[in-house]
């Protein structure tokens, strides 16, 4: 008899990545197709339906044991519905996400946030699993977050839990962030703002090697951080300093067992983990601190597809 098969898909600014898996989380096969976003995303539910259509097909899986799709995108997004209040990267406000994927593609559809996802993703296969409550972090052009207390992930009362990336670290004199505020996490800590800093100290000349690269990125940072360079030993504190403290008071609410960093600032490893651990150990109640590991993201690109396919897995056994 055929297995029961789920559905992942990750729905990002750029591609959308799907992914078919079994129960035990097998990955059977995973692709990834292009995001149109022209016309406020008008066509990428239909798209997403096409090609899931044409690969089961192509694989010869049944679609009466399709169980599901889990699906995530960049925005606030109700779980309960996949309604998306917005989702600014793509184009959708206002959009019922959920029912319009489960109309097309004739399957039951659940949704999240994608940093919910991928830490779904992380918890089940990755490096939170066993975790029943964990902290994922995703520091990229933004930064991204998803908490999961005893085995569920928070999702808030209008979809904003977890957000992170828009707690506030700087009250007076902070960037301007995408959600219209000032002085959100995002704006000090993601990859976009270790490059502004990199800009910044590159320019007051007290960095010998960020002066040799015409415009230089995150992992520029952390590689001259490697050779000892104090502009870059600079940046690093400061970031790590203010992620530190937010994982800490955050800690304090959630009392995780792990916190999971990610995100393309994560290929830094234990560049980024050490100097991490030692701002957080700094100002983490002692009591949360004894239980806390901290631990690089492992499922790379894949951790959205996996936890989409995670989601329908504890939503459709219960």
């Amino acid at each position: 008899m055929e297995e029961r098969k789920y559905i992942g898909i990750d729905i990002g600014g750029t591609t959308v990545k799907l992914a078919v898996l079994t129960k035990e989380g097998e990955m059977v096969h995973k692709w990834e197709i292009p995001t149109a976003k022209e016309e406020a995303g008008k066509t990428i539910v239909s798209d997403i339906a096409a090609t899931i259509n044409d690969t089961l097909n192509s694989l010869n899986v049944d679609k009466t044991m399709v169980e599901g799709i889990g699906a995530g995108a960049p925005g606030f997004i109700d779980q309960q519905t996949g309604y998306v209040y917005e989702a600014i990267n793509i184009g959708w406000k206002e959009f019922d996400m959920g029912r319009a994927l489960s109309e097309s593609t004739g399957f039951p559809v659940w949704a999240d946030n994608d940093a919910n996802i991928a830490a779904l993703g992380e918890k089940w296969l990755g490096a939170g699993k066993e975790c029943d409550s964990m902290l994922a972090v995703t520091l990229g052009t933004g930064v991204g977050g998803g908490i999961i207390v005893n085995k569920k992930v928070i999702n808030g009362a209008n979809g904003t839990g977890g957000e992170i990336g828009h707690i506030t670290v700087k009250t007076e004199g902070g960037h301007y962030c995408n959600c219209g505020r000032y002085g959100c996490l995002e704006t000090e800590t993601s990859a976009t703002a270790i490059a502004r800093k990199a800009a910044e100290v590159k320019a007051s000349g007290t960095s010998s090697y960020l002066h040799t690269i015409n415009e230089p990125t995150a992992k520029d940072v952390f590689e001259g951080y490697e050779k000892n360079d104090e502009g870059c030993i600079g940046i690093v504190s400061d970031v790590t300093d203010q992620l530190g403290l937010a994982l800490a008071n955050l800690a304090v609410s959630i009392n995780p067992e792990k916190i999971v960093i990610g995100g393309g600032v994560s290929k830094a490893g234990e560049s980024l983990l050490n100097p991490l651990k030692k701002a957080f150990e700094s100002y983490a109640l002692p009591r949360v601190n004894d239980v806390c590991d901290f631990s690089i993201a492992k499922l790379g690109n894949d951790a959205g597809v996996i936890g989409g396919a995670y989601l329908v897995k504890t939503k459709s056994e219960k």
